[in-house]
């Protein structure tokens, strides 16, 4: 039934999709969008209900449709994340709850979930500190066979989502926590087979993307001065929490190449430290593993 206040020729009018679809990366590609032809496409397709892929065997919608599309484009051209408008981010093989309040996971993580998803052996209890949406405590829980994942994270906003894409995954457990708190999850010192973080490490006054100065919680995003204001208590956190042998792995600013595998060296906590590089090359994340010696230091 056509509603009381829709036309029936408005109601029912088609409108060529090809030529939206143009229109509309014309208009992302002039707002400095990154990849605009996808994100059009991403746009349409949520709009219709239907893959990506499918949009190539739709000619034509209504006009009502049209009107839903064109809005969410002008509302991406101003920097909304896409993944804001579409409700979800992508992440490995999952489909997270993202919006206002808690960062947007990047495809770059996926990297150090793999890691850890290599490194959680059949029974083993995971860390994830500085969780947010639970990217890689989900894709751990998802993808391995841990006997236990926690995914801890401080923010009230950001714990809603976690919380959200949690449900369902038994062996995952949500924990509101800061990091810096030196006396965080003492019950698991020295029981934790894997740690994983992928904490704030932009240093302050860096220049950010407008999606990212604008939406993205500034507290998920900058590390202090130097951007390892975070990483820093992570290190202890980490070295407290692993059990000998156990293994940590930090994601971190790919000016964080030296630094990082430095602090892990430093703490004399930890060995076979080695730095990851991303697909284009830059640092991405360091790894270490928890040394036999000192295991009795529990100290923070």
């Amino acid at each position: 039934m056509t509603p009381a206040h829709e036309h029936p020729s408005v109601a029912t009018e088609r409108v060529r999709l090809v030529p939206a679809l143009a229109e509309a990366t014309a208009e992302l590609a002039a707002a400095g969008v990154q990849s605009p032809r996808v994100d059009a496409e991403l746009l349409a397709a949520h709009v219709l209900g239907v893959g990506r892929g499918r949009l190539l065997l739709i000619d034509t919608v209504r006009a009502g449709e049209l009107d839903r599309f064109r809005d969410l484009v002008a509302r991406r051209t101003r920097r909304e994340p896409l993944q804001h408008l579409l409700g979800t981010a992508a992440f490995r093989h999952l489909e997270l709850a993202v919006g206002p309040g808690v960062f947007v996971p990047r495809p770059e993580t996926e990297l150090l979930a793999g890691w850890g998803i290599k490194r959680a052996a059949p029974g083993a209890v995971v860390v994830d500190l500085c969780s947010g949406t639970g990217a890689i405590a989900l894709s751990v829980a998802d993808e391995a066979r841990p006997g236990r994942v926690l995914a801890v994270e401080r923010s009230p906003r950001a714990l809603t989502y976690l919380r959200r894409n949690a449900a369902g995954f038994s062996v995952v457990e949500v924990a509101e926590g800061d990091v810096t708190d030196p006396g965080l999850l003492a019950e698991l010192s020295g029981a934790v087979d894997v740690v994983l973080c992928n904490p704030p490490y932009v240093p302050l006054g860096t220049a950010v993307p407008p999606e990212v100065a604008e939406h993205d919680p500034a507290e998920a995003v900058f590390g202090g001065a130097d951007g390892l204001a975070v990483i820093r208590p992570v290190v202890a956190l980490a070295a407290r929490l692993l059990r000998p042998g156990g293994a940590l792995g930090i994601e971190h600013d790919d000016a964080h190449g030296d630094a990082v595998p430095a602090l892990l060296r430093a703490d004399g906590r930890f060995t076979a430290v080695e730095a990851h590089r991303d697909l284009a090359g830059r640092p991405r994340f360091t790894t270490a593993e928890r040394s036999e010696s000192n295991v009795a230091d529990c100290s923070p």
